[in-house]
């Protein structure tokens, strides 16, 4: 058992793939031969409506933090070195109004109800969704009470329309990318008190405007967004994406486990129990001790979190 800002997750079902239905403008784009790597660093994106993309480079790091690390959890060890081949990761988490372009096109439904906060407490609420999550948002702001299995759905349908390989990064790519090359706890260096110009985290802002979060363990900064915040708000980190920590707590497509012991070595999924996923980066209302890019949570596939999103990886080339 696991937590997510001090609300309970417990992951005790096995949920099949939702089915849903495709619009009829949705279509196989033609993939051409002459499809090349596109430069590392580079950002490109397939099609008008389709989240930018960086291309994050061949390479190899060290997995999971060290003993010395602080808040370290006993699941994020042993630390192993894992070499990756180059792949595509969005630029920033997917928005609503992307998610939205996504739910009118494909028809897909996503249900009505998720965890949100009620009053001053995060408590599942039968009338809150992605498009009401309880606090306002623009098109611009990350996806939220989105689950594993909607976030599968929308890669399949982006894979569909464009082509290409859309999919969740896995666990050991989405750490290698928050890391940006960099091998302290956060991609900023250690200091906790310093993630408000990197990432929108449970701050002295949410202090003084969110109900309970005086309660919160917070960070001694303060960064201007109460709740989530439009992406791309904060600098970037080395590889030139936005938002790897804070904002909202991103899905990915491994199973999880409580230990690295025998995880694989080449950057790929390691799939277990399908009714555990590993959810990475912390989001808005996240403590110091889970915004750190070693940190790993747990969830079950179906379920929905005002303080959850997703952003996509790509299949190169």
């Amino acid at each position: 058992m696991r937590t997510l800002t001090g609300f309970t997750i417990v992951a005790c079902c096995l949920v099949l793939m939702p089915d849903f239905a495709w619009s009829a403008d949705t279509h196989l784009a033609a993939a051409t031969k002459f499809s090349r790597i596109p430069k590392a660093g580079s950002i490109f994106h397939d099609c008008p409506d389709c989240p930018d993309m960086v291309a994050i480079p061949e390479g190899s790091f060290d997995m999971g933090s060290p003993n010395s690390e602080n808040s370290r959890n006993d699941d994020e060890g042993p630390v192993h070195h894992v070499k990756l081949t180059a792949f595509a990761m969005g630029k920033t988490e997917i928005t609503r109004g992307q998610f939205s372009t996504f739910v009118i096109k494909s028809k897909y439904i996503t249900g009505d109800k998720c965890v949100a906060l009620k009053g001053s407490r995060f408590e599942e609420d039968s009338g809150r969704n992605w498009r009401d999550i309880g606090f306002l948002q623009t098109t611009n702001h990350p996806a939220s009470c989105v689950s594993w299995n909607d976030a599968k759905a929308y890669t399949a349908w982006l894979s569909l329309k464009t082509g290409k390989q859309y999919r969740l990064s896995t666990e050991a790519e989405w750490e290698y990318a928050a890391r940006g090359s960099s091998v302290t706890s956060r991609y900023w260096g250690d200091n906790p008190d310093e993630a408000c110009g990197y990432a929108n985290v449970a701050d002295m802002t949410a202090k003084a405007s969110v109900p309970g979060a005086s309660f919160w363990l917070l960070h001694n900064c303060t960064d201007g967004y109460a709740y989530s915040a439009p992406v791309g708000s904060f600098k970037p980190n080395a590889f030139g994406l936005y938002d790897m920590l804070g904002n909202v707590t991103e899905w990915t497509e491994d199973s999880y486990h409580d230990s690295y012991k025998n995880a694989p070595l080449d950057g790929t999924a390691w799939q277990g129990d399908a009714s555990r996923r590993v959810l990475r980066g912390g989001s808005w209302n996240s403590s110091p001790n889970l915004v750190r890019a070693a940190r790993r949570c747990v969830n079950k596939p179906d379920e929905r979190f005002s303080f959850v999103g997703f952003r996509v990886a790509r299949t190169l080339p």
